[in-house]
């Protein structure tokens, strides 16, 4: 369900998470290297997240992208809201456009209940969250 856009932003805003931090700031080129996504590609996503305070970024000779306390905050929607728009979660999983709840697809009633659920979850769970997972090797990203 989700893009790869979405699945880079996800692991770039956590891979910022546990390495960064207002006097740690990292490059987009370095990033991209860490979690083998193209360098333009990383840049365009990242400028995106920072545009929307997902991330922060500051310019220059020490500038770069980085977490600070408040974005550690922002919800994992939020930033799939960014890439991806929040459309594409609800769109309709056969592609149909007029598919809804007064004009439902054969595969409508099993999978809203799911979907709302998940985007439920999702509009719960915070950047902060899932760092604190990864930080207690609950869960693990490829390094």
């Amino acid at each position: 369900m989700l893009s790869n856009s979405s699945k880079y932003a996800l692991k770039a805003v956590l891979y910022l998470t546990l390495h960064t931090d207002e006097n740690n700031k990292m490059m987009a080129k370095d990033i991209s290297e860490k979690i083998s996504v193209p360098k333009a590609y990383m840049a365009k996503l990242l400028q995106g997240l920072a545009k929307r305070e997902i991330i922060s970024s500051t310019k220059g000779p020490k500038g770069g992208f980085y977490i600070n306390p408040s974005n550690k905050n922002r919800t994992i929607m939020e930033i799939i809201e960014v890439i991806d728009g929040k459309k594409k979660m609800e769109s309709c999983m056969m592609g149909l456009k007029d598919c809804n709840e007064h004009k439902p697809c054969p595969i409508h009633s099993i999978i809203n209940p799911s979907r709302s659920k998940m985007i439920a979850l999702l509009e719960s769970k915070t950047i902060n969250d899932l760092a604190k997972d990864l930080k207690l090797n609950k869960v693990f990203l490829p390094s």
